[in-house]
């Protein structure tokens, strides 16, 4: 199998997965339905059409019939007249007109065969149209039936795909809640570490916070001698006279 064809196949059953997840058989059937409906149409304007063409025949028949029965009295009167000429015309013209009813006739015998054809198509095509349409009824009364019971199953299981949409931004929120409070964390080992600089200007790494609190320690330690010193409770620290001494 040649690539293009490989590649044929492959999008001709994708495409009739799509087709298929996207095809509503209730949509189906109702297309079905008036396609037969369609079809019993023309069967009708036939069955009417043929109906009408032996109801013209009939008239046709109808009219020549009064002209052979006028051409008979006529027959007669020229007989009775001493006219057997006359009567001899008449009587000719009757024939042909005989001969023109004869074959109307069978024209409109074709065409009455024809209906009776036709009737009982219709008839038939009536019949399992309304079957269809009775069964077609049944089909998506079943289908919604279903289809509900089916939504029902996976809101309570939580399979469905709105559920497991709802489910999924759940996971997301506390993947990022997560994500966010390790974040939080690991700034404040760095910020402990010295490894990263504390921008709100509170201290350098540790070793300087170390110094810090021992250069804050030495100078409490020399203010406090140095009041003692001044209250006579102890000596003054060196570097520094007693209150009121002279140099």
């Amino acid at each position: 199998m040649g690539l293009f064809q490989r590649l044929s196949l492959i999008f001709k059953s994708k495409a009739n997965k799509v087709l298929d997840a996207a095809e509503d058989p209730r949509e189906t059937l109702d297309y079905s339905y008036e396609k037969q409906l369609e079809m019993l149409q023309q069967v009708r304007r036939g069955l009417a059409d043929v109906a009408t063409g032996k109801k013209r025949l009939d008239l046709q028949i109808e009219k020549l019939q009064q002209s052979s029965t006028k051409l008979d009295s006529q027959a007669r009167a020229a007989m009775g007249s001493g006219r057997e000429d006359l009567a001899r015309t008449a009587l000719e013209r009757k024939a042909g007109i005989q001969a023109q009813i004869d074959s109307i006739a069978l024209q409109r015998d074709q065409l009455q065969a024809e209906q009776d054809k036709l009737t009982m198509a219709e008839q038939k095509l009536t019949a399992r149209v309304e079957a269809f349409r009775t069964q077609k009824e049944t089909i998506k009364a079943q289908y919604t039936a279903a289809e509900a019971q089916a939504r029902i199953g996976e809101a309570v299981s939580g399979i469905g795909e709105d559920m497991a949409d709802v489910g999924m931004a759940m996971d997301r929120a506390q993947n990022k809640v997560e994500t966010m409070r390790a974040r939080a964390g690991a700034i404040d080992e760095l910020l402990a570490s010295g490894a990263l600089d504390d921008l709100t200007g509170t201290g350098g790494d540790a070793i300087d916070q170390e110094l810090a609190k021992i250069g804050a320690g030495a100078q409490v330690e020399t203010e406090l001698a140095a009041l003692k010193a001044e209250l006579g409770q102890g000596t003054a620290p060196s570097g520094q006279l007693p209150a009121g001494g002279t140099s």
